[in-house]
């Protein structure tokens, strides 16, 4: 067994809890948990629980000789996309093609609607590229580079520092757009994606959004990645990727991150449950904004085409089901029903019990009827993060909903509504478990239902009552299990191609060379983020 050089710290940075896994020189494991947002305490919670950890102060310094890695998965990029919040970003594409994004594939999700509602853009600007290149790669029309120079200047001189270009058929011909990236580069944008390397695959409407997505939220996911730098100095920091492996700060892409933390909770999930001898899974990853949901019967499954808040992502992704369920989902009683979420408390300001005056949730449907005790519950609340749950909060808050559902309050009491509001939320966790397993015409009754995330212990068994299931597997650390499955994971580099010939006999020969070159392509981006190839 090799012997760690240093403290190594996994850690999952949720959208309301930053859990943290520590393994010191001894191999023991700590962990920590801390909220995601509390300026008043900190101003990055990945930091401040090193810090907290290590037994040092805000201001001390984490120091190479004391840590040897940091793995992180971070939400950063997925909430700047949910909430568009992403770096203003130039759509540059092929000329007669500008709003073919727009338009996308014209699919009718609800076929009866009258007012189709298209998901809000990602680029700001459209430049439409006077050049064509035929589909088996001939010049139809010479870019003009010396007039996309122009555009491209008059473009960074009104404030556009990101770009995304996207030209026809340049996933087998990509010379326009690299000649596009580096024009675009030297008239000073800092963030350049290319379709050619964003997604090297036919079909422009998804490689298209697929680059959009990564010259929207890379520059965001830059700035957070070199604030953590920034803290840890010369330490290695990696993060985890959407399908599962780990990559070096510096290689770490918009594209990448949408299911940063989620795919950690996937690799801990798995692997501790084989470990104890389970092999049929529902993952059931319960946190405080949302509730993810995988299954796994044998292998780790992927998508290579997935829909992120309306926008089409061709990567290759952990196959993670999210609904809008977690311990901070809102309640709301409109339109004379009962409703949980989809918006959340947060961390900031959080559910009813957190001392902040925030919003009842089903968390605090837990505190009404009894499930969550806070003399058993960290003291981590309040101005100074040094007091217990408040449940007094809890009881006026249900009160007050009590006298809007029964002006009268002669019909129902406060844990009958608060036992109403959880019932719909394990619905709405059980009807997504359906999604990804029944509904694919899998029978779940023998599978074990895999719980963890900070609120999954709470509904497991409700959870698995309403499945038929009948084993549950809690792991000693499920509470932080997403942070454990970071340290679990490998350093990872997926490559794709695509090769537009007719099946043929002698296609091997063709087809082993774009295997080689996939594989080389491979091993030059693990060797330059430091990963031992030779064990790889």
């Amino acid at each position: 067994m090799i012997t760690p050089s240093g403290w190594e710290f996994w850690v999952d940075r949720g959208g309301t809890f930053t859990d943290v896994v520590a393994r010191d020189l001894d191999g023991q494991l700590h962990s920590h948990k801390l909220l995601s947002d509390n300026p008043r305490q900190y101003r990055d919670a990945a930091i401040a629980g090193i810090r907290h950890i290590l037994n040092l102060t805000s201001t001390d310094a984490i120091s190479a000789e004391q840590v040897s890695a940091v793995k992180m998965g971070t939400t950063v990029a997925t909430n700047a996309l949910l909430e568009r919040k992403g770096e203003p970003t130039v759509l540059a594409i092929t000329k007669g093609f500008g709003d073919a994004l727009r338009i996308g594939y014209q699919n009718r999700p609800d076929i009866f609607a009258l007012d189709v509602q298209l998901p809000e853009p990602l680029y700001s600007e459209v430049v439409e590229i006077p050049e064509r290149m035929s589909a088996s790669g001939e010049v139809l029309q010479p870019l003009d580079e010396e007039a996309c120079r122009l555009t491209f200047t008059a473009l960074h001189d009104a404030g556009y520092r990101s770009i995304a270009i996207v030209l026809m058929h340049a996933y087998h011909s990509p010379a326009h757009e690299q000649a596009l990236g580096r024009i675009a580069r030297e008239c000073g944008f800092e963030q350049v994606s290319l379709s050619s390397e964003s997604s090297p695959l036919p079909r422009l409407i998804s490689r298209g959004d697929t680059t959009v997505v990564d010259a929207y939220l890379s520059p965001v996911l830059r700035r957070y990645v070199n604030q953590v730098q920034n803290e840890l100095g010369d330490i290695p920091l990696l993060f985890m990727q959407s399908n599962g492996g780990l990559c070096h700060a510096s290689a770490f892409q918009g594209r990448d991150s949408i299911l940063s933390g989620p795919a950690g909770g996937v690799v801990g999930g798995i692997e501790t449950a084989l470990a104890a001898g389970y092999d049929r899974l529902i993952g059931f990853d319960m946190g405080g904004t949302s509730t993810d949901v995988w299954h796994y019967a044998g292998e780790y499954e992927h998508e290579t085409v997935s829909e992120v808040a309306g926008i089409l992502l061709r990567v290759p992704m952990m196959k993670i089901h999210t609904v809008a369920a977690g311990g901070g989902s809102i309640l709301h009683f409109a339109d004379q029903r009962f409703q949980v979420g989809p918006d959340s408390a947060g961390a900031e300001p959080g559910p009813a019990c957190y001392r902040q005056n925030g919003p009842l949730t089903v968390t605090d449907c837990n505190v009404m009827l009894g499930k969550l005790q806070p003399e058993q519950f960290p003291a981590v609340f309040g101005p100074e993060g040094d007091e217990p749950l408040d449940a007094s909060a809890v009881e006026q808050k249900f009160r007050q909903m009590l006298s809007i559902i029964d002006p009268l309050a002669e019909h129902q009491n406060l844990e009958t509504i608060a036992e109403g509001f959880l019932t719909i939320a394990v619905e709405n966790m059980a009807q997504a478990i359906k999604q990804i397993s029944v509904q694919r015409g899998y029978d779940i009754s023998g599978y074990t239902l895999c719980s963890f995330g900070g609120a999954g212990g709470q509904h497991a068994c409700l959870v698995a009552d309403a499945l038929g299931i009948k084993r549950i597997y809690c792991h000693p650390l499920s509470g932080v299990l997403s942070a454990y499955g970071i340290g679990l994971a490998a350093v990872t580099s997926m490559h794709e191609t695509a090769i537009g010939r007719a099946l043929e006999a002698q296609s091997s020969g063709l087809l082993s060379q774009h295997y080689d070159a996939l594989v080389k392509s491979g091993i030059n981006a693990l060797t330059e983020q430091g990963a031992d190839t030779k064990t790889t």
